[in-house]
C-alpha cells in the first residue's frame, strides 16, 4: 500500500459528532457551574463530574479552566457551538449588505441584545474574577480590545452610507458604540433597572440614530 494511502487520516462523521456533543456537554456543564458558584470555586474535576466525563476528557476536548471559560465567552459572542470571527457572523454580513445607516443600526442593536442575553451571566463571573485571576484579566482585556477594533470597522461602514452627521469621525462613533454595546451596559439597564430586553433594543437603535444620523428618526 502506498505511503500516501497509509498516512491518510480516517474521519468518521459519527465520531466527529460524538466529539462535538462531548465538547458541547462540557461547556454547558461549565457554564452552569461558573454562573452558580463563580470562577475560583469551580474546578475542572467538578466540570467533569457535572458533564459526566473523565477529567482527562475535559482537557482533551476543551482545555484548562481558563480555556473553557474563554470558549464560553466566544460561543456566547458567536451564538454557535464554536468561536466565529466577527466578520463571519450572520448579522455582520447582513449589515454589510444593507445600504442605509438606520438599517445597519437596527440590525446591530438586535445583535447586541441577543449577545448580551447570552453573555450577561458570564460577564458577571468575569467581572468578579478578573481582579484575582490574571488569566481572566487577560481574556477580558483582549475581548475589549477586539471589540474596539471591530467598532472602528463598524464606524467606517456607517460613514460609507453618507447618512451620518458630517462632523463625526471614526474614533468618536466607535467609542460611543463600544461603550453602549457592552454586556455591562445591558446588565445595568435590563437587570438593575428592570428594562425589558425588547425595550433596550429599540432604545439602542433610537439613541444611536439620534446621535449619529444627519436626519432625525421618522416622527421627530
Amino acid at each position: 500500500m502506498p505511503d500516501s494511502v497509509k498516512s491518510r487520516t480516517y474521519r468518521s462523521p459519527l465520531r466527529d459528532e460524538q466529539a462535538r456533543q462531548t465538547r458541547s456537554g462540557i461547556l454547558a456543564a461549565a457554564r452552569r457551574l461558573f454562573t452558580k458558584q463563580g470562577y475560583a470555586a469551580t474546578t475542572v474535576a467538578q466540570i467533569a463530574a457535572e458533564a459526566g466525563v473523565a477529567v482527562d476528557t475535559v482537557y482533551a476536548a476543551v482545555g484548562a479552566k481558563s480555556v473553557i471559560f474563554s470558549q464560553l465567552l466566544e460561543t456566547a459572542l458567536s451564538g454557535t457551538d464554536e468561536a466565529v470571527p466577527a466578520e463571519e457572523r450572520g448579522y455582520v454580513r447582513r449589515m454589510k449588505a444593507q445600504t442605509r445607516a438606520r438599517e445597519k443600526l437596527e440590525t446591530y442593536a438586535a445583535a447586541v441584545r441577543a449577545i448580551a442575553e447570552r453573555l450577561g451571566p458570564l460577564h458577571l463571573v468575569l467581572r468578579d474574577a478578573a481582579t484575582q485571576a490574571p488569566e481572566l484579566a487577560r481574556i477580558r482585556d483582549e475581548i475589549a480590545s477586539r471589540r474596539a477594533k471591530n467598532m472602528r470597522q463598524l464606524a467606517r461602514d456607517l460613514i460609507s452610507t453618507g447618512d451620518l452627521r458630517p462632523e463625526l469621525d471614526v474614533g468618536e462613533i466607535a467609542d460611543v458604540v463600544w461603550s453602549m454595546n457592552s454586556a455591562e451596559f445591558y446588565y445595568l439597564l435590563v437587570h438593575e433597572r428592570g428594562w425589558a430586553p425588547a425595550r433596550f433594543e429599540l432604545w439602542l437603535t433610537d439613541t444611536w440614530s439620534r446621535l449619529f444620523l444627519a436626519e432625525p428618526p421618522v416622527g421627530d
